[in-house]
């Protein structure tokens, strides 16, 4: 059989985590118009006929402005070392100034895909200019257009993905299929769902911690899901605009995530939320390892 580690790479906003749920066909990575949406780094298992691919979604590449930020980018620069096939998603047009400066930290040596996403938001000859001018800046191995919203052409990148990966034994169980402990993954829908329901009302700065996450049986005997989790501002300003009038907003925040977390789930899910203030948290190494981000895992 086969088996390897891929890598998603991109600056924000390209489609790296549609295309991590594409192929998965299940939400594993939280998507969002806003940018430096995805935070961590992501491991998913995908199991084929014949093979066992890992593929690792990553925070967008920008230039940090917070210890967040900084937490991010080592997060994403982290996966490239030692995998053996790195996707390079870019939008149609000309290349960015972080698709480059990301192409100078690859070896031409290694196993490179240009993946050309979101080809379904092009009518004109975007997509025909797009293509030389990054072979112009790098020798890739593959390129590859794909909606991966769509999943126009993703099955065509994942045969191309098995001829490059190695022959070897299976990496991780069947059963397994990512490396987010259930109280993360939890965390991730709600932020989802805070960023999607708050909108532009709120900077991007915020976070949610998981304070109970526990299965229990009810008197009727059905299996329920309880979780409370604080969704974390940085400012005291923030938490009246993310409760909202008569906590409407908030009561709707928890409406969205608990019907994604009960489908991703199957199972009935008790949510409540609540918010806290931290101060400036983005920018306290304390406070990004208590939320979750300790760079040190990076290294493990």
């Amino acid at each position: 059989m086969k088996s390897g580690f891929i890598t998603i790479i991109g600056k924000p906003n390209v489609g790296k985590s549609t295309l991590l749920n594409q192929i998965m066909g299940e939400k594993f990575s939280i998507t969002s118009k806003k940018p430096q949406t995805t935070r961590n780094r992501i491991q998913c298992v995908y199991n084929y006929d014949g093979g066992q691919m890992i593929f690792i979604d990553t925070p967008g590449i920008h230039k940090p402005k917070h210890k967040l930020d900084e937490y991010m980018m080592k997060a994403a620069y982290s996966t490239v070392g030692d995998v053996d096939i790195i996707l390079l998603l870019v939008e149609p047009g000309k290349p960015a100034e972080a698709d480059l400066a990301i192409l100078k930290t690859l070896n031409p040596k290694d196993n490179i895909f240009l993946v050309v996403n979101k080809i379904d938001s092009v009518k004109d000859d975007t997509l025909l200019k797009t293509v030389p001018a990054y072979v112009e800046a790098f020798p890739f191995k593959e390129i590859v257009p794909i909606s991966a919203f769509e999943g126009t052409n993703v099955d065509t990148l994942l045969e191309l993905v098995d001829q490059y990966l190695p022959e070897g034994e299976q990496l991780f169980p069947e059963d397994m299929i990512t490396d987010q402990p259930e109280r993360q993954l939890a965390a991730e829908f709600i932020r989802e769902k805070a960023l999607y329901v708050l909108d532009q009302e709120i900077p991007h700065g915020i976070a949610v911690v998981i304070e109970q996450f526990e299965e229990r049986t009810n008197r009727s005997g059905a299996d329920i899901l309880d979780i409370s989790a604080a969704i974390i501002c940085e400012r005291d300003s923030h938490k009246p605009i993310i409760i909202g009038k008569g906590g409407r907003t908030i009561r709707e925040i928890g409406m969205q995530a608990r019907h994604e977390l009960e489908h991703f789930f199957r199972i009935k899910v008790n949510l409540q939320l609540f918010v806290k203030v931290k101060s400036g948290w983005r920018d306290s190494d304390i406070q990004v390892r208590n939320m979750g981000y300790d760079v040190r895992t990076l290294d493990s």
